[in-house]
């Protein structure tokens, strides 16, 4: 029997809420779709969390995912987009967990490291990758689809890996290497 899982990916905004989804058999990525949920013509806040987080149950319970990445606000200038991103992660979040499964949170730059190789890499350079890597036809216009599907194939790429504190290991021998004290 195959060893099969579905990743929700989710990239929150409270312009647009960009998802992919991904199924993976034993070490092979399928893609299942991606696309985003347009809030700008919302004026209320409270109406577009409320949109975020029926539009993530659905998916849920559309796809039965076994597990959600989800983007990581990173951190600007301007103290009120974060607070209403962090608001729009958390919805997403709170509706993966009502459902019980698991939510993995990656800092933008580890997903991009992840996808191309580069953790500055642009947005057209990630959808490109994953152009490649899932066989897409075509990418969408907004790409904050793509980023996204990018959580689903970090997640994917990151299984199975230990972290400690926010640092990434290649595997277990890196982790005893690195932190030899941790060892009985």
């Amino acid at each position: 029997m195959a060893n099969e899982r579905i990743i929700l990916g989710i990239d929150p905004g409270t312009t647009i809420m960009g998802f992919g989804l991904i199924r993976v058999v034993n070490k092979s990525m399928q893609f299942i779709q991606l696309n985003e949920l347009q809030l700008s013509k919302y004026d209320d806040h409270y109406l577009k969390l409320k949109l975020i987080f029926e539009r993530t149950i659905e998916l849920i319970d559309t796809h039965n995912p076994d597990e959600i990445a989800i983007e990581a606000p990173f951190f600007g200038k301007n103290v009120q987009s974060m607070l209403k991103l962090g608001r729009a992660q958390g919805v997403a979040m709170a509706a993966g967990l009502s459902r019980d499964i698991p939510v993995t949170e990656y800092e933008p730059k580890k997903i991009k490291m992840a996808i191309t190789g580069n953790g500055n890499a642009s947005k057209e350079q990630v959808a490109k990758m994953l152009q490649q890597l899932l066989g897409l036809k075509e990418l969408p216009k907004n790409l904050d689809s793509t980023d996204g599907l990018a959580a689903a194939v970090c997640h994917h790429f990151n299984t199975g890996k230990p972290t400690v504190a926010g640092k990434s290991y290649t595997g277990w021998d890196a982790f005893i290497k690195q932190n030899p004290d941790k060892v009985k």
